[in-house]
């Protein structure tokens, strides 16, 4: 028996040891191992465009379908319901779209592709950030698209372009913070296909729980009261106050505090998970 233990403890030394004289990684170097991963991530979508469906895909579909079916209900009519409905669809698409970060992540992890990059002297939060920074894309297109529909369907926001700018970004910010909260779920998840409808579950009350596609004051008391403090509801009144106003208004502050929330809460998370799992 001792024979066998004592190699096994020499191992563990010796592990220890080498993972005690690996060289800490500096900030600047943690940044541009991000982006090589980031730059990783842009071809492997390159390779597959499946990738961009949703992106593609959704912004039109659901704009045009919740306007024709909603808008006369809501407004009187689909012109008058835009300027409601379109930063609720940016919300929504952006978010929607975050979801997949999580399930790719853990695509790639029962792959083992994620088994090399732990070999590798890298800073550990290089591949999962670095997904996350490629996907700024991904966000940026649906923003795009969704915009992009309701100007062919009649939407005309009196921001003008510096104010739908101003929503998208605020937009894109959004998705990628909350992204480190799918990314957390696909390190502890343990398929892909429960990450996905782990993030649905999650993202959909959110969403449709909130002030997206209808005013709050059309509401249930009980129900406006969580629509109110949905961080997802100020996401949209900002974005509203942006595209149809040019006006920066204090949901704006209160959304990027819920961003620098959710990233200080769910990065350590998913580095911690990523770590006891490799």
């Amino acid at each position: 028996m001792s024979t066998v233990v004592a190699p096994a403890r020499e191992a563990v030394r010796t592990a220890d040891r080498v993972a005690a004289a690996r060289r800490r990684v500096s900030l600047g170097e943690t940044l541009g191992q991000t982006l090589t991963m980031a730059w990783r991530a842009l071809k492997k979508m390159r390779r597959n465009p499946e990738q961009f469906f949703d992106v593609a895909l959704q912004p039109i579909l659901f704009t045009a379908m919740f306007a024709f079916v909603f808008g006369g209900a809501v407004a009187g009519d689909v012109a008058s319901y835009l300027p409601l409905m379109i930063p609720g669809i940016l919300a929504q698409t952006v978010l929607t779209t975050c979801m997949a970060t999580g399930t790719q992540l853990r695509e790639d992890m029962e792959k083992g592709v994620f088994d090399r990059f732990k070999s590798l002297p890298i800073a550990r939060i290089a591949p999962l950030a670095g997904p996350m920074v490629a996907d700024l894309l991904r966000y940026a297109i649906a923003a795009t698209l969704t915009f992009g529909m309701g100007l062919v369907m009649g939407y005309r926001p009196g921001g003008g372009v510096g104010g739908v700018l101003g929503a998208i970004l605020l937009a894109i910010c959004t998705g990628w913070s909350l992204a480190w909260a799918f990314t957390w779920v696909g390190t502890i998840a343990r398929s892909a296909q429960a990450v996905q409808g782990i993030s649905m579950m999650i993202l959909f009350p959110l969403t449709f729980l909130s002030n997206a596609f209808v005013r709050v004051e059309t509401l249930p008391g009980w129900l406006a009261a969580f629509v109110r403090v949905n961080p997802v509801s100020h996401l949209v009144t900002a974005a509203r106050d942006l595209a149809n106003k040019a006006l920066l208004s204090g949901e704006v502050a209160w959304t990027l505090l819920a961003c620098l929330i959710a990233i200080a809460i769910f990065a350590p998370l998913s580095v911690r998970s990523y770590k006891r799992h490799m």
